[in-house]
Order: structure tokens, then C-alpha cells, then sequence
């Protein structure tokens, strides 16, 4: 919203700032409320400007669109990178259903994305935007999904600190083979030396193939400080988001749940992008 045109910023970059800062985030914070010809403002500067087009005449995935703004018009850093390589703005979970989750969370969800995708974040995001499984139109995987307030993150950072599912010491393995035996979330996966050989003794686990984990330097240097201190036990620290907003679609239009503060008793409020429907 506030960063100056750079030399190789396309040649609209100015207006398409303003109209997003003046015209829609400030009105919005300010009165609750956006006019619908500054909405049809920046759709007409995207579906000129970005190669994302019917911008003005169709039905969107929320990708097309945060490419179309984020990317091509205003060249933003891109908020997630993830340890395969891949940067991108949002992330939409892609899973096998789990017939045994009838009423997931959003905890539950990010987990086993990124378990079957074998793949973790590179870095802790300054914005995680996910979008939740479902395929065109039509189809949901889950018909409803609790929202989790907080999200845990630790066990899908590549390079963080993980606590070993049995001991709670530093974790120097993951196995992946491993995830139900001791319980289904990604905390449950991850041993330390001990405990990885005693619990992989167990007939059941025996030809599972775990992998080893690796820890940023800075964090292992900082852990033997401490105990070079005299420090008896270092906790290892857990990665924690907090949701600040929820976006859905409801009969054909956007319903917006935006969170009002910081920390788990800041109010929420409802926007919905339908005139008929304010005060509602």
C-alpha cells in the first residue's frame, strides 16, 4: 500500500496503489463500507494491466486474483516460500479426504496437506493466505470447516526446532510412515535418537524409513549456551499464526469474517459484499 514506484514498476503502478489504499482499504477500515465503482476501478486496471482476463465479466479463483494484483500489477514479495523451491502468494491445501475427519479444523488440515505433499515452509511467512480443498464450483471436500483461532506451524517449518513426540526432547528425526501409530497430527512424527530406535524396534514400525531433520545453527548454538549456563531444560519454542481473517462464499457472493486487534479476545467483525445486505 505504501511502497514508492520502483524504475521497472509498470507505468499504472501509482494508480493502482491509490485506488486499492484510497479507494477500498481506507474506506473500509474507515466507514465499513467500499463504493462499488472504486471495486470496478482496480478490476478494470487487473483486467488490462495483468494477463489474468474476464476480470470484469466472470467468476475468479481467489488465485487468478491475488496473481493479478499481488504479482504482475503490484510486484509484491511473494509471502510464502516453501522448502521445494516455490514461492507463491497462497497456498490451497490439496489432500486425500480422510474418511474419519467428519468436522476438520484448519489445523488439521494445513497438517495433512503438508504431510501427503512431503513438503514444509522454507521460513516463517509474513502472511499465510490458505485456500481450503475444493475443486471448481462445484465440489468441497468437507461441507464445513472450524477455523482454527491459532495456527501451529512448528512442524511444518524445514529448519525448525522439533520436540520428540515421546520424550519431548529435541527431535533429531521425522517419519512420516509413522503418522497415525502415535497419533494424527505432525507433532506425533518426530523422535529423537532414543527414542526413534526404541520405538522403531516395535514390529509394527520396523521397516518404517524415517528421515533426519535439521535444526538452524543459530537455534543449536543458542540451546548449547543455555546449557553451558547451567540451564537444566531449553523449551523448545513452538511457531504460532493467529487468523485474522476468514473469507467464503455465500449464495454466489463474498462474506467476509475480519478480526478486530490482536490476541484471541479482539472482537470479529461481518462484511458482506452485497449493498442490499448492510447493517445486517
Amino acid at each position: 500500500l505504501f511502497r514508492p514506484r520502483l524504475p521497472d514498476d509498470i507505468p499504472e503502478y501509482d494508480d493502482v496503489q491509490k485506488v486499492l489504499r484510497e479507494g477500498i482499504v481506507n474506506p473500509l477500515r474507515t466507514n465499513f463500507y467500499v463504493r462499488a465503482d472504486k471495486v470496478l476501478r482496480l478490476r478494470t486496471f487487473l483486467d488490462k494491466l495483468s494477463s489474468v482476463k474476464g476480470l470484469m465479466s466472470e467468476e475468479k479463483d481467489p488465485e487468478e486474483f491475488l496473481n493479478s494484483l499481488l504479482q504482475q500489477t503490484l510486484r509484491a514479495e511473494p509471502f510464502i516460500k516453501l522448502s521445494s523451491g516455490q514461492e507463491c502468494y497462497h497456498y490451497q491445501l490439496f489432500m486425500e479426504k480422510e474418511e474419519h475427519i467428519v468436522l476438520p479444523t484448519t489445523q488439521q488440515l494445513l497438517g495433512l496437506s503438508f504431510l501427503q505433499s512431503d513438503v514444509k515452509l522454507a521460513k516463517v511467512p509474513s502472511c499465510l493466505i490458505l485456500q481450503m480443498p475444493r475443486f471448481g464450483k462445484e465440489f468441497k471436500m468437507y461441507s464445513r470447516i472450524v477455523p482454527s483461532l491459532e495456527l501451529d506451524i512448528t512442524d511444518i517449518m524445514q529448519n525448525g526446532p522439533r520436540e520428540c513426540t515421546i520424550c519431548g526432547l529435541l527431535a533429531t528425526h521425522e517419519c512420516k510412515d509413522c503418522y497415525k501409530h502415535f497419533g494424527d497430527s505432525l507433532d506425533k512424527i518426530a523422535f529423537c535418537e532414543n527414542c526413534l530406535k526404541k520405538s522403531h524396534s516395535h514390529v509394527k514400525r520396523c521397516k518404517h524409513a524415517p528421515r533426519p531433520l535439521t535444526v538452524d545453527p543459530d537455534y543449536l548454538g543458542y540451546r548449547e549456551a543455555q546449557f553451558a549456563g547451567g540451564a537444566e531444560d531449553v523449551a523448545i519454542p513452538r511457531e504460532m499464526l493467529e487468523l485474522f481473517a476468514v473469507i467464503c462464499i455465500q449464495t454466489s457472493h463474498y462474506v467476509a469474517f475480519v478480526k478486530c486487534g490482536e490476541g484471541l479476545e479482539a472482537p470479529w467483525v461481518f462484511f458482506d459484499s452485497m449493498a442490499d445486505r448492510m447493517g445486517m
